[in-house]
């Protein structure tokens, strides 16, 4: 096995919770979310996105954040992220943590990098976004709760089509201007190619210049996803977002697939030496067992050979 010398480790976002359950069209019951989640933490995973706190019209199989928030494992060792559209969705994520409670520990802003996407994602165009991002920010900062910011669309627009690099890195830009945790890049429809994840995180880092950590969020639409967290990897990315079984899609993005999946990005990181700190066989496992709740086979090409 290639993967017997570790050549640098990686931390892994499980986003499942959240960006694989939010295009289900059957609701989950809170107690399988939660059971999930412990199945998650059970093969390693350390930071997971666990709830969005957005408007249960909008996306319903959210509209349980706070029970999930409040069923929680108490770890020390793990991170539970909530995303945030607005200043209204940070109020929700710090009222989870009132009376003692732990609720959620960093907030995951978005600004979507396509005026059209963005109006019909959360009713923004790029400018608002930018705006209400630091907006966002700023407020986070001043009430003690952690917060970082993916730039979704940031490869291609369902609507717009090509998304230019430049207009992703000046969004950059204004973002790191208010320092938060972390910056990253979501190919929300999975147009992206490995060329373009190398070219698009080179340039990031080059603006970020180490200031600010870089994370990388990637969809399998199109077969590219797993070619293209490789090469970010190779542009310097050490924070990656992946999904359970590969499930997830955007529910505003017409055709968009899921996420990379935990179990295709741990192997293929393993096989070549990099630490993840997730136990592939019992992340298989989970997949097996969720499967077995959604009736289905999960798109995980890894689980599937296993």
């Amino acid at each position: 096995m290639s993967g017997s010398t570790s050549v640098g480790a990686i931390e892994l976002v499980e986003v499942g919770p959240r960006d694989g359950l939010q295009n289900e069209p059957d609701i989950i019951a809170t107690g399988t979310k939660l059971e999930l989640i412990t199945r998650m933490i059970g093969y390693g995973a350390r930071r997971l996105e666990v709830a969005s706190f957005v408007h249960p019209a909008r996306v319903p199989q959210m509209a349980d954040a706070e029970d999930v928030i409040a069923g929680l494992p108490d770890r020390k060792d793990c991170t539970y992220v909530g995303l945030v559209l607005n200043k209204r969705g940070v109020l929700r994520a710090l009222a989870t943590r009132e009376d003692g409670a732990r609720g959620i520990d960093q907030v995951g802003c978005v600004i979507v990098a396509s005026d059209t996407f963005g109006q019909k994602n959360q009713g923004q165009t790029i400018a608002d976004g930018i705006a209400e991002t630091r907006a966002m920010l700023r407020f986070a900062r001043e009430e003690g709760i952690r917060a970082q910011v993916t730039i979704s669309a940031a490869f291609g627009c369902p609507f717009e089509g090509e998304v230019k690099h430049d207009t992703v890195l000046a969004i950059a830009e204004e973002i790191a201007a208010e320092g938060p945790e972390e910056i990253a890049l979501a190919d929300t429809i999975g147009v992206g190619t490995p060329w373009e994840a190398g070219e698009m995180f080179g340039k990031l880092g080059t603006l970020l210049a180490g200031k600010i950590p870089m994370r990388a969020h990637f969809h399998n639409t199109r077969g590219t996803g797993i070619a293209n967290a490789w090469e970010a990897y190779k542009a310097g990315v050490r924070v990656f977002d992946a999904s359970l079984g590969g499930l997830g899609g955007c529910p505003f993005a017409p055709r968009a697939t899921g996420n990379i999946a935990t179990e295709d990005l741990v192997y293929m990181m393993a096989r070549s030496g990099v630490d993840t700190g997730i136990d592939l066989d019992a992340a298989i496992a989970a997949n097996k067992w969720f499967a077995g709740h959604l009736g289905r086979e999960l798109p995980s090409a890894v689980a599937r050979a296993a």
